[in-house]
């Protein structure tokens, strides 16, 4: 059973570029989101997949991947997810012999950059770069699906937010925490 365990951050400045590989555009949309589980619909590059994800307790959960003709992924994301697209850039960049994946984001969370490190267990040292700031491993307002939702953006301005957003956030839903 696929398991993703992961470590994410903030990042506080840009001398991750240097040694950096070229970005990878993103467009990520979410058509379901339900109590235990997440599905995505993701172009990045020239390819196309589907993740159905179990929400992450800790640093683990459950990912299932599958690719996807590109035409199938265009009209899903049109149809199912139109009204709340993520666009990044994804660059990958090397620290300690490990790859370090940084999302530059774009559109209405622009101004967000968040790197993370996937591991092999949850028990995993991990040396940081200079360049690492905040962990917001577990924050729930930093996952893409919330993102989607509650853009960055939109956090500074909480008079912006429509009624079901302010719900959500008195439901516990969207967690305020740095």
């Amino acid at each position: 059973m696929p398991i993703e365990i992961e470590r994410k951050f903030l990042v506080s400045d840009d001398s991750w570029r240097i040694g950096a590989m070229e970005p990878v555009r993103i467009t990520q949309g979410y058509f379901s989101r339900q109590d235990r589980l997440i599905g995505r619909v993701r172009k990045i590059g020239g390819r196309a997949f589907l993740a159905i994800k179990e929400k992450k307790v800790g640093l683990s959960r459950h990912e299932f991947e599958y690719e996807t003709p590109n035409e199938d992924a265009e009209e899903m994301l049109a149809l199912f997810c139109k009204d709340a697209l993520i666009h990044k850039d994804r660059f990958t960049s090397r620290f300690d012999g490990k790859p370090w994946t940084i999302d530059v984001f774009d559109g209405d969370n622009k101004g967000l950059v968040v790197a993370e490190i996937e591991l092999e267990s949850e028990n995993e040292k991990v040396s940081l770069p200079t360049w690492i700031g905040a962990d917001i491993t577990g924050v729930a307002r930093y996952r893409n699906s919330n993102l989607a939702r509650f853009p960055f953006q939109a956090w500074s301005r909480p008079e912006d937010w429509t009624g079901r957003q302010l719900e959500s956030l008195r439901a516990g839903h969207i967690a305020i925490k740095c």
